[in-house]
């Protein structure tokens, strides 16, 4: 390895916001592959990796991102290949089914699930001893936190390996419990879809009680914002997931197709 080579060589499995967030943070620091399940997936890929490669300071060039739509080539030589597809167990375990004879033996394989079993998802991986929930949050090149849930299994190289991804993205990352929702969104959606009840019950404008948070408890941004950033439908696969009791505000505004700020409607208006 010659000097001021990056220690993992990564590929990052997905084309949606988070994997293209974390695929052009990466590739500051060497060149990365993405995968993605299409051809109209990945021009999209391409469009928002440049997207978020132009608002560094060193104005990145999004080629340093190699993408591909063929799982049979480009990720061979991977060393620590994360999956951030869409968050439904059977497509996550039909995805690393396909990629076990793919990836090479001792390449780490991560997930960014935010809410399934790590431990169900490291057994069908196949290599639970070379596996680790990596879960980045949105917008990657922003958000600080990177939390580490980690199979029985996961062999101590593991976990040093992906603390030492983490350090190299510029992220703190905590170790957590294998458990739904972790830590962040464990504690987060019940008091978001508190808010969404709060706001119903007393008839209060969602930019009231957004205003409260922000002004008075000093949140970066409000309940209902943050909820269509997320987007509605996410949050409420989230919220089924950890058993929280999902509004039916929320469940409404996902039936109509008004799922947040990617709608351009939720619980705001957007341009």
């Amino acid at each position: 390895m010659s000097a001021g080579e990056p220690a993992e060589r990564l590929g990052v499995v997905g084309a949606g916001t988070i994997a293209c967030g974390l695929a052009a943070c990466a590739a500051r620091h060497g060149d990365v592959t993405l995968w993605a399940r299409s051809d109209a997936s990945a021009e999209r890929a391409e469009r928002s990796v440049a997207k978020v490669c132009s608002k560094f300071e060193d104005r990145l060039p999004p080629d340093r991102v190699r993408i591909t739509t063929d799982l049979s080539e480009g990720l061979e030589d991977r060393t620590f290949v994360v999956e951030a597809i869409a968050e439904a167990l059977d497509a996550k375990l039909e995805l690393f089914a396909r990629l076990e004879a793919r990836l090479d033996d001792g390449a780490v394989l991560g997930t960014t699930t935010s809410s399934l079993p790590v431990a169900t998802l490291a057994e069908a991986s196949g290599r639970p001893e070379r596996f680790v929930g990596f879960h980045v949050f949105n917008p990657v090149a922003r958000m600080e936190l990177v939390e580490l849930a980690f199979p029985a299994e996961a062999a101590p190289a593991t976990r040093e390996r992906a603390h030492a991804v983490a350090a190299m993205l510029g992220k703190r990352a905590v170790e957590v419990p294998d458990c739904a929702g972790f830590v962040v969104n464990r504690l987060l959606f019940p008091f978001l879809f508190d808010a969404v009840r709060f706001a119903e019950e007393n008839a209060m404008a969602p930019a009231d009680v957004d205003a409260c948070m922000t002004l008075g408890a000093g949140h970066p941004m409000g309940p209902l914002a943050l909820l269509d950033y997320v987007g509605l439908d996410v949050s409420m696969a989230i919220g089924e997931s950890l058993g929280v009791d999902v509004p039916e505000r929320v469940r409404a505004l996902v039936a109509e197709g008004a799922v947040g700020k990617k709608a351009g409607r939720g619980f705001y208006t957007y341009d």
